[in-house]
């Protein structure tokens, strides 16, 4: 059997980005119940020289759109990361969830081979889309998701494997 690209990209994306509002919503009821300025835990690292929450909710947005986009052939579209709170996030994350639902199954389907070319620290990477998705785009998106959870979670939000992985 020939795995459908699509399948193994999009629905995955769009499963996870919500599962990542989710926590999102779990983590502002934890700041609203606490008493805690909703920044402090936006702003928060799992170490001083990892990015914060806030970009690491905007970086596994720029990953499920760029993927879905490369794969298609498509130049990925560009947001400005300006969040700052988050409803602006969960704002971020629709806008993601919108555009990957764009896609059809045909515009993916068959980039196994496809030349995608990233930019990595200035360099042109050239990878096959099946390389690309598997090796590159899906660890890198999960990396940003599970670390949005564990600095949630390291700051006290009552998430679980659960509202990870989700209930569908």
């Amino acid at each position: 059997m020939k795995i459908s690209m699509y399948q193994a990209s999009v629905p995955m994306f769009v499963r996870m980005l919500n599962n990542l509002a989710a926590v999102l919503d779990k983590g502002a009821a934890h700041a609203e119940a606490k008493k805690i300025d909703p920044s402090v835990l936006i702003n928060s690292r799992l170490y001083p020289d990892m990015l914060p929450l806030a970009r690491q909710v905007q970086i596994a947005s720029d990953g499920a759109k760029g993927a879905a986009a490369r794969l298609a052939g498509l130049e990925p579209p560009k947001y400005e990361d300006t969040e700052t709170t988050f409803s602006d996030l969960k704002g971020r994350i629709q806008k993601t969830i919108a555009y990957l639902n764009t896609f059809k199954p045909e515009q993916i389907d068959g980039s196994e081979e496809r030349t995608v070319t990233l930019q990595i620290r200035g360099q042109p990477v050239p990878f096959q889309g099946m390389p690309y998705l598997f090796n590159h785009a899906v660890p890198n998106f999960y990396f940003h998701i599970t670390t949005a959870y564990d600095i949630l979670r390291h700051c006290g939000v009552e998430i679980g494997k659960a509202d990870f992985l989700g209930t569908r």
